[in-house]
């Protein structure tokens, strides 16, 4: 297996091109490249059964992998068990396109911290997530694999560490490691190999060595400031902020990792991700 990469969402050459049905996606990929998509219900899960299924039949038939992006307004910590409860129902809405789609990861975030503990929050958003297990396996949807995302303000959770917390509660949670949110929380902290690599050992030290080969990743430069950490995504063609995609490329060949790997880059990303998919073949051409 090799490493998957794609966009999450449509770049704006996507309509620039003529593109406007959905069901045009997977081609649009291929014809980039690229082999991975990440629907985007960060606003909401809008499509409806009938078009999943149609969207995710034509993305098998062109081999792109898919994923799914819950909704962004999910508190999993929120003080307010009717917010809790809510949320648990969003991503059953997430994880029942996904089923529909044939996708088999939905990503999610989990909360702010804002009005309580780090310790408290984070013990909520345990709870909230073993419910919402419960929730899937009475609807049928075991099978689905939900993907805490490391985040990109300091005001929320998301540090690896506590993502990793949250993966430790069942085997069916992969992280969802986001370099450009760690680096926008550390104030641009990752810049070497071994700045990456202590991302990768914390995730085979906490998770075994089985997930981190399969990781899910979102990836894009970010823009950040020293009091709340991520401001804004940028492109690739950014050259004052990070991170740099070549150092991780360079791990993942080395450890002969196969994540998927999502570009979130603002506006570019489906051209971005054929450049972080360009970087590793590079790589990997190169060491052989």
């Amino acid at each position: 297996m090799t490493p998957l990469f794609g966009p999450a969402g449509n770049s704006l050459s996507y309509e620039a091109q003529g593109h406007k049905s959905m069901l045009e996606v997977p081609l649009y990929l291929v014809n980039n490249g690229l082999d991975a998509y990440e629907y985007q219900g960060g606003h909401g899960i809008h499509i409806t059964a009938e078009k999943a299924s149609a969207f995710g039949e034509i993305a098998r038939e062109h081999n792109i992998a898919l994923s799914i992006h819950a909704p962004y307004y999910i508190s999993l910590s929120s003080v307010e068990e009717e917010k809790r409860n809510n949320s648990i129902g969003y991503i059953l809405e997430s994880a029942r396109a996904a089923k529909h789609m044939g996708a088999t990861r939905v990503i999610i975030h989990s909360g702010s911290c804002s009005k309580i503990t780090r310790e408290q929050a984070l013990s909520l958003v345990k709870d909230t997530l073993l419910k919402t297990i419960e929730v899937l396996d009475l609807e049928g949807l075991s099978n689905i694999i939900l993907c805490p995302e490391t985040m990109g303000k300091i005001n929320q959770l998301g540090t690896v560490e506590e993502v990793m917390e949250l993966c430790k509660l069942d085997e069916r949670f992969i992280p969802c490691i986001d370099f450009g949110h760690v680096n926008a929380r550390t104030f641009g902290s990752l810049k070497t190999g071994d700045d990456f690599a202590a991302i990768l050992n914390c995730i085979e030290n906490s998770l075994g060595e089985s997930r981190l080969k399969v990781f899910h990743s979102h990836f894009s430069k970010i823009e950040y400031t020293l009091n709340g950490g991520e401001k804004r995504h940028l492109t690739f063609e950014d050259k004052l902020y990070g991170p740099d995609f070549e150092p991780v490329a360079k791990l993942i060949y080395k450890k002969n990792l196969s994540p998927v790997l999502i570009c979130e880059s603002a506006g570019t990303q489906a051209e971005d991700a054929f450049e972080m998919k360009r970087i590793y073949k590079k790589i990997a051409e190169g060491e052989k």
